[in-house]
C-alpha cells in the first residue's frame, strides 16, 4: 500500500523536536508500507525577513526535502496570511499543494491528512485530485478548539464527511466528530503508543543527581507546550498553596511557549520551588519524569495525551484535568487524580494529596500500561487498508 501523508506538525529542520509522536508513529508505520510525507511549511511573501518575529519566517529556512526517521519527507510552502488565518488557511493550503498532486498520479492508493484543519482539508482536496480515498487523523485540539471556530467548523463540516476513515486518538474526539456530519460508522479510535525502551521506571535518585536536584524533597513535573489551553497558568497558581503546604516541594515545567515570560513572573516569587527548563529532546524526557514523583498536566483540552501514557510508562502518577480522552487513561487510583479544568484550588489540593502519598512505581507502570507504537501503527494501518478499499 502506498500512503501520501499530508500535515504541518512533523519535525524538520528548524524545529527538530516538533511533534514527536507523529514521527514515531509514522517511523513505525513506513514498516508496514511506502509511505512519504509532505510536511508542509506555512509561508507568505517575505516570510525570511521576519524570523525574528514570525513563526513562518522562522521556517523558511527550512530544506525542500529531508529523511527523517528514515522517511522521505517534502516541505512544500503553502500560503498562510496571518490576519485572515482562520477563514482561509484551509482552501490556501490546499491550492498550495494542489499543483503538486500530478507526479502522484496512480502513485498513491491512499491520502492521510494528520490534522483535522487545516491538513484533512487539503487532504480530502488533493485525494480527490488524485482519484483515491483520503484518512484524516485527528489530535486533539484540532477539533476541541480549531473546530469551534466558525470560519474552520464550516470547512471541516464540508471535508470530513467526505473521508472514507476519519481517526480519532480517544473516544470524545470521536464523539465529537460525528457532531460535525462524519458518519459514525467511518469513525475509528487508534490510540498512540509509547516508546517502553525509553519510558520505563527508571532510579529517581540517580535521576535527580543527572538533573542537580535536590535529592530529598517531592518533585512534580509538567511537560508540554507553554501555550493557553495547556493551563499553565493555572498551575502557577495552583503552585503558589501548593508551596506553602508542601514547602520543600519542587516543580519542574519542561517547554516552550507563548506564556513562558508570564509563567516565570507568576512564579517568581517561589524561587527555586519552581523551575522553568527549555524544551528537551525525547531522549531526555525520561530522566525528567524519572526525578519526579508526580507528573501534573493542568490542560483545558486535550485528545490523548502522549505525555500521560509516558509518565504512566515510567511508573509515575498523574494529577491530571477531565479532559478529552485523559479519563480513559486515569482508571484507577492507583494511577492519579481527576480534577476539573480550569480549577487552581482543586488542582493544588490534588497535588498536595499526591506528593505525600507513596506508591509502587513498578505497579503503576504495570496498571498503566498501553500498546508501544508498533501496535498504534498496526492499528492505523489497518484503517488505512480499509480506507483504500472504498472508492
Amino acid at each position: 500500500m502506498r500512503v501520501l501523508a499530508i500535515t504541518k506538525i512533523f519535525p524538520n529542520a528548524a524545529e527538530p523536536l516538533s511533534a514527536p509522536f507523529n514521527r514515531q508513529q509514522f517511523a513505525a508505520l513506513r514498516e508496514l508500507c511506502d509511505l512519504e510525507v509532505m510536511a508542509t511549511i506555512p509561508w507568505f511573501p517575505g516570510a525570511g525577513l521576519l524570523a525574528k518575529w514570525s513563526s513562518a519566517g522562522k521556517l523558511a529556512a527550512v530544506p525542500r526535502r529531508e529523511t527523517i526517521a528514515g522517511i522521505d519527507v517534502t516541505h512544500p510552502r503553502t500560503l498562510f496570511l496571518p490576519k485572515l488565518a482562520h477563514a482561509t488557511w484551509g482552501p490556501l493550503y490546499a491550492a498550495s499543494i494542489a499543483p503538486l498532486m500530478a507526479p502522484y498520479r496512480n502513485k498513491v492508493d491512499v491520502v492521510l491528512g494528520s490534522w483535522a484543519y487545516p491538513d484533512g482539508f487539503a487532504a480530502i482536496v488533493a485525494a480527490r485530485l488524485l482519484g483515491v480515498p483520503a484518512v484524516v487523523k485527528l489530535h486533539g485540539s484540532d477539533i476541541n478548539l480549531i473546530a469551534n471556530i466558525p470560519g474552520p467548523r464550516k470547512m471541516m463540516s464540508w471535508a470530513l464527511p467526505k473521508a472514507a476513515r476519519v481517526v480519532a486518538v480517544s473516544r470524545p474526539l470521536a464523539d465529537d466528530v460525528v457532531a460535525l456530519g462524519v458518519d459514525r460508522e467511518r469513525v475509528k479510535v487508534v490510540m498512540n503508543g509509547v516508546d517502553s525502551d525509553l519510558f520505563k521506571p527508571r532510579d529517581r535518585a540517580a535521576a535527580r543527581a543527572a538533573l542537580d536536584l535536590p535529592a530529598t524533597g517531592p518533585v512534580a513535573v509538567c511537560i508540554g507546550n507553554l501555550k493557553p489551553e495547556k493551563g499553565v497558568l493555572d498551575l502557577g497558581r495552583a503552585w503558589q498553596s501548593v508551596v506553602r503546604l508542601v514547602p520543600d516541594a519542587t516543580l519542574l515545567v519542561v517547554g516552550d511557549g507563548p506564556l513562558k515570560g508570564e509563567l516565570e513572573a507568576l512564579t517568581k516569587p517561589l524561587g527555586e520551588r519552581v523551575r522553568l527548563i527549555a524544551r528537551q529532546p525525547l531522549e531526555r524526557v525520561p530522566t525528567y519524569m524519572a526525578a519526579a514523583d508526580i507528573l501534573v498536566l493542568p490542560s483545558h483540552s486535550e485528545g490523548t495525551p502522549n505525555v500521560v501514557l509516558e509518565a504512566l510508562a515510567s511508573g509515575r502518577r498523574v494529577v491530571a484535568t477531565t479532559v478529552g480522552g485523559v479519563p480513559d487513561l486515569i482508571t484507577s487510583p492507583v494511577l492519579g487524580a481527576l480534577v476539573p479544568s480550569r480549577d487552581p484550588d482543586a488542582l493544588a489540593d490534588a497535588i498536595v494529596v499526591a506528593l505525600r502519598t507513596p506508591y509502587d512505581a513498578d505497579e503503576v507502570a504495570r496498571l498503566g500500561a498501553r500498546g508501544g507504537w508498533a501496535a498504534s501503527a498496526s492499528a492505523l494501518h489497518a484503517v488505512l487498508a480499509e480506507a483504500a478499499k472504498v472508492r
